[in-house]
């Protein structure tokens, strides 16, 4: 993919509880009428998931995670045969079987590595490209664990050594997120927006994972529902500071998003 303009990435939830309740889905109905109107709205790539990662969601079998995308992913190639798909899952198995029963061009994974250390060696058999995220701990204690002396050194020190492993392991396409939200408290997000351009430095597409997250909807005093406008006027810092791929629930205010910072930037010559 061409990232000199930033792509945004749709959110498809095939579960019942995750954080935002307007992105979820009961049904192939209402997953058929989300991904038919994010593609009417410009979306570039579609990003499926079947285990809700926030915390205090419950536990859900790999089993049952891949029967929820299964349903997603045969609409999502029937609705949108000809937009990339991402799946996010953790798992080795799961990402397995979205890989070979629907060809999925991505795997997003929210555990770089750490919540199933199988992964990654199936990423680099499958040659899909692969979303390294930053995480420590796991969705229940990950809030636990948010001290850094420095949380922007540290993040892409941890991330650069699991791409030299990556590389080694032959995976080609990799995808860095710093992983707002996880393992991170709501300054410490701030920080790495801040300084997403030193992600950039670091030579890969760079994901910033930001909309209706707690950073907003704590920071202002309202909720998930209501971050909308501040889930805009991050992404579009996010895309000032490089971000190449910025994943959201709503793709119409994010397209506009990056159509008017593209803009911009043009003006900057």
């Amino acid at each position: 993919m061409d990232f000199r303009v930033p792509k945004v990435m749709g959110i498809v939830n095939a579960t019942p509880d995750s954080f935002y309740k307007g992105s979820r889905t009961s049904s192939a109905a209402d997953i058929r009428t989300r991904v038919a109107g994010m593609v009417a709205d410009g979306v570039d790539i579609l990003d499926v998931g079947g285990y809700s990662s926030r915390s205090g969601a419950a536990d859900v079998s790999a089993t049952e995670e891949y029967s929820r995308l299964a349903v997603a992913l045969e609409v999502i190639r029937d609705v949108a045969p000809d937009i990339p798909v991402s799946v996010d899952t953790f798992r080795a198995s799961v990402a397995r079987r979205c890989v070979e029963e629907w060809n999925v061009d991505i795997i997003n994974d929210i555990g770089g590595g750490t919540l199933d250390p199988e992964i990654q060696q199936a990423v680099a058999d499958m040659r899909v490209a692969y979303v390294l995220m930053h995480l420590r701990g796991n969705p229940s204690t990950m809030q636990s664990l948010t001290d850094y002396a420095d949380v922007t050194a540290e993040v892409i020190t941890d991330l650069a050594k699991k791409t030299y492993e990556l590389r080694g392991m032959g995976v080609n396409d990799i995808i860095i997120d710093p992983g707002f939200g996880f393992a991170k408290t709501v300054e410490q997000n701030f920080r790495l927006l801040d300084e997403l351009g030193e992600f950039v430095k670091m030579g890969m597409p760079v994901l910033a994972g930001i909309s209706r997250k707690t950073m907003i909807w704590r920071t202002l005093g309202i909720t998930p529902d209501e971050s909308l406008d501040g889930t805009v006027a991050l992404d579009a810092i996010a895309i000032d500071r490089g971000a190449n791929i910025i994943r959201v629930h709503d793709v119409r205010p994010a397209v506009q998003t990056v159509r008017l910072m593209t803009a911009l930037r043009e003006s900057r010559g």
